[in-house]
């Protein structure tokens, strides 16, 4: 069973009587497991889909079952326990807390769920990102790399079925986005699914798969021939 499945999505807005279609009859189904990139230019659609297929958004017409079930079912109160506990996300500005600890920004989405042993998690989830040596260290005591890091930990600390990447190298430089790109391959290869999205093909052949959309419609779906592969663990903690 597909843990994604959209089918005829669309997704329109209305500002002041003008009607904008922004999606356009999408199509597509992803496994649990799967790396994707949701590639294309600026406003292509690519995030407003990312949105809807996260439950920032939602679709005007069409089908999305999440893990076998139909969203347009879902309440508030579900939408927002999908959120914390199945979705992780990670964003092009990184969105740590000021004057807080690594561990503490990590710890906060475990404030609402069930979960026990919070420190613990944390510290595991960090240790998966190769900062397990900054712990204690406060957000502006740490470059930008490491800050996508902490954030990259801060969505897996709730075991989420699927990380959400939208730009996440959009404020590093190469060598720090190369080694943020490297940890979200080594987590896919640990089991986690994960969909990135990205306007850069260098960023998208990090993943296994690439779906190129256009003016709101996908153009192509392919699966990566030349993945770049990541460099080994030794080389997070520099």
């Amino acid at each position: 069973m597909p843990i994604i499945k959209i089918e005829n999505l669309t997704k329109d807005y209305t500002n002041e009587g003008v009607l904008t279609s922004v999606l356009h009859g999408i199509n597509f189904s992803m496994e649990q497991g799967e790396f994707v990139a949701i590639m294309g230019p600026s406003g292509s659609g690519k995030s407003t889909l990312m949105h809807i297929l996260s439950f920032l958004d939602s679709p005007t017409s069409g089908l999305y079952e999440f893990e076998g079930k139909n969203t347009v079912d879902f309440d508030k109160d579900y939408l927002a326990k999908l959120r914390n506990e199945r979705i992780g996300f990670v964003f092009q500005s990184f969105n740590l807390l000021a004057r807080t600890t690594v561990l503490d920004n990590v710890k906060l989405p475990l404030i609402y769920s069930n979960k026990k042993n919070h420190d613990d998690l944390a510290k595991k989830a960090l240790a998966d990102v190769g900062l397990s040596h900054r712990l204690d260290f406060f957000t502006n005591q740490i470059s930008g790399g490491e800050k996508q890091r902490v954030a990259i930990a801060r969505a897996l600390v709730c075991d989420p079925a699927v990380i959400f990447a939208d730009e996440p190298t959009g404020n590093l430089d190469s060598k720090s986005g190369n080694a943020v790109l490297e940890i979200l391959q080594k987590l896919n290869d640990k089991g986690h699914t994960i969909i990135l999205v990205t306007h850069e093909m260098d960023t998208a052949n990090h993943a296994k798969r690439i779906i190129h959309i256009k003016d709101g419609v996908i153009i192509d779906d392919e699966l990566v021939k030349n993945r770049t592969i990541a460099t080994p663990d030794r080389e997070l903690k520099k």
